[in-house]
């Protein structure tokens, strides 16, 4: 694997019964980098997340992260696979909080699972991310119900950042925000990315965020990678869906907000 690429797929095949989602689909994630992964409904841009991470079985194909093979021939996970997990951090499009914990108790999950701390420096340790995603000092004594929707992906991202991961994946974070929660969680993410070194992989539709975050995208067509690029590669990329999605009259209302970065 060149040496500048942390994540590696290769030939990868999802199949669901007689469906096929991807085919043959290769694609590289430079470190240091925000790609975005679009696509159409179906084209399968959050199963292309889970197998990466581990929560989608491919038919077939290669994956490897950070250096280590997570999917291979053999069945089963890879050796050495439970290891490089550690060294990333997942957050899903509803944040994926348990209800019954506090915030705190929440980004203290993974703390608690993987590494020995005694309770009070872990939850120094949470408070601590709880405060990086911007929430108040307040906020990891509160359950998600008590949570608005933008405090709610807020604290799924500082548990996503619990365990100091090299790699952040975001499956659709700003689904369901306001334009203005939208755009705060992009210029946090923004920030965080800088301050931190992350290499992050974004599954999105928002074309704002496309804007604000990401250094290239990655296509998804045709059940494999149809082209990756900046935005202004994609726009020249000659296919009636990626011309629409990225000239087209939404393209054009999202523009603003990339001279603004």
């Amino acid at each position: 694997m060149d040496a500048e690429h942390v994540i590696s797929v290769r030939n990868l095949t999802n199949r669901f019964g007689k469906t096929v989602i991807h085919q043959g689909l290769d694609l590289d994630v430079r470190r240091g980098e925000v790609l975005g992964i679009v696509g159409a409904s179906g084209s399968g841009k959050s199963v292309l997340l889970r197998s990466i991470v581990g929560l989608q079985t491919p038919t077939a194909g290669r994956i490897t992260v950070l250096g280590t093979v997570v999917l291979g021939d053999r069945k089963g996970p890879a050796p050495g696979t439970a290891a490089v997990r550690d060294r990333w951090g997942v957050m899903f499009q509803d944040g994926a909080l348990f209800s019954s914990l506090t915030v705190r108790e929440n980004v203290e999950a993974p703390m608690r699972e993987k590494l020995t701390l005694d309770a009070a420096t872990r939850a120094a340790l949470a408070d601590l991310r709880i405060a990086m995603v911007g929430l108040p000092v307040h906020a990891g004594d509160l359950y998600p119900s008590e949570l608005s929707g933008g405090m709610r992906k807020r604290a799924g991202l500082a548990r996503a950042l619990a365990m100091e991961p090299e790699i952040l994946f975001l499956d659709e974070p700003t689904a369901g925000l306001d334009p203005i929660s939208a755009t705060e969680f992009d210029t946090l993410l923004v920030s965080l990315q800088r301050a931190l070194g992350l290499t992050v992989f974004l599954v999105t539709h928002d074309l704002d965020t496309l804007h604000a975050t990401c250094d290239r995208i990655a296509v998804l067509s045709g059940k494999e990678v149809l082209a990756v690029g900046t935005m202004a590669e994609l726009a020249r990329v000659d296919d009636p869906w990626v011309r629409s999605y990225f000239t087209g009259p939404r393209a054009h209302a999202a523009e603003p907000a990339a001279a603004v970065g």
